[in-house]
């Protein structure tokens, strides 16, 4: 693949607050043009927003696009990208009702890990599979750390139905690359294409599908002749997972303890809904480091999302793998943090809490009122969850 087709992360995926609200500026004068373009593959992704690893970080929230996009367009004008962009909010809450579906998937890795087919799913993460455009979409997800949601749905059917190799492996290899990643709209939109998200339903890559959507000077012939008529891998004892309904207290913060706000990569604009009472408390910042598992080019996009986050603070600032050393340094009794979803760092939370309980280190939890507003929605299909919330959506057009 020529490197040119492909510009660096940094050129195509803002990582900083300022640089998202221009990338959403800019593509909501073109918003009108995404329903009819957004499945074609084209060198600089410029028919997509490109601004997936923003939101997900949350340099800017979903209902910052929701209102910018609607501030030029009738609601019908853009309602796929509106929904879109709240298929991820779906996703996580769909998750946060399921979250046994994360522990299996993580217990299902480390399983596979150690299994016969890591070698070959290692060999077509690195490119060196078959079919010549899946083996170039690998090398663009490792270079730059982002593939087109069609392409991904392609190299995730040719991974599960076309190779036979294990789903969660798939998913792991996204995961750890893509700079938009997180685990609820990354493990299941895997367990969609494999037929065990919706039971029955799975997606295959074919030929004719990929030659109409992928750019020309993208497509390659070599392989797709295995893509000619794709027969999708069923999944034998398949059910649907159980509901758990969680309640989460909310403690007070206490006025009269010494406060430190903890940012880390799943919400990095606290600053532009934490409530003023709460925001006069903080002293000081701590912010997280980047996953240890994720990519070069991963980490590095975080780092500077990450710095962007502090920058916006008139506080001091410490940067950190180890929240707890920082707290006892400056005699911190009180952290705030944006309530983790379901994945790595909430799976870290019960072991965080214990270890701040017994230095007498108290841990807060703050939501977005958007988030709390769409909790307990995902309790089937994503267009019920859609009907539920569209006229909240609706109401954000100023």
């Amino acid at each position: 693949m020529q490197q040119d087709f492909w510009p660096n992360s940094k050129a195509m995926f803002a990582e900083t607050r300022e640089g998202a609200l221009a990338r959403l500026a800019e593509f909501s004068r073109a918003a009108s043009r995404y329903s009819r373009d957004r499945n074609h593959v084209v060198p600089g992704h410029t028919n997509v927003s490109r601004l997936s690893p923003a939101i997900r970080c949350r340099l800017i929230s979903e209902q910052e696009a929701a209102q910018s996009v609607l501030g030029r367009y009738a609601f019908s004008t853009v309602e796929k990208f509106l929904q879109e962009i709240y298929w991820r909010r779906y996703w996580k809450e769909w998750l946060a009702m399921r979250p046994q579906v994360w522990t299996e998937y993580l217990l299902d890795v480390e399983r596979l890990q150690k299994g016969e087919d890591y070698e070959r799913a290692w060999n077509v993460s690195e490119g060196r599979g078959p079919i010549a455009v899946m083996n170039d979409f690998a090398h663009e997800l490792r270079e730059t750390g982002y593939l087109h949601n069609h392409a991904r749905m392609w190299f995730a059917a040719y991974w599960i139905h076309t190779l036979r190799l294990p789903w969660q492996l798939g998913a792991n290899f996204f995961y750890r690359h893509l700079l938009d990643a997180d685990p609820a709209s990354n493990t299941l939109s895997w367990r969609w294409v494999g037929g065990l998200q919706t039971i029955g339903k799975s997606y295959l890559a074919r030929r004719s599908n990929i030659e109409k959507y992928l750019h020309p000077d993208l497509l390659k012939n070599d392989g797709l002749e295995l893509l000619e008529k794709p027969m999708a891998l069923h999944f034998e004892g398949v059910s649907r997972p159980e509901v758990i309904t969680s309640v989460h207290a909310h403690t007070p913060i206490d006025p009269k303890r010494k406060t430190a706000l903890w940012l880390h990569e799943e919400d990095l604009s606290v600053e532009t809904w934490l409530a003023p009472e709460s925001l006069s408390k903080v002293e000081r910042v701590v912010i997280s480091k980047p996953p240890s598992n994720a990519s070069p080019v991963k980490k590095a996009w975080l780092e500077k999302a990450m710095n962007d986050g502090a920058s916006r603070w008139n506080l001091p600032v410490s940067f950190t793998e180890e929240v707890l050393p920082v707290l006892e340094k400056y005699q911190i009794s009180q952290v705030m943090t944006a309530r983790p979803e379901i994945g790595p760092l909430n799976d870290e939370m019960p072991t965080m809490r214990a270890s701040l309980e017994e230095k007498d280190v108290s841990l807060h939890f703050l939501e977005r009122q958007e988030d709390q507003f769409q909790k307990g929605l995902s309790k089937s299909g994503f267009f019920s969850f859609w009907k539920k919330i569209e006229t909240h959506v609706r109401s954000l057009k100023k």
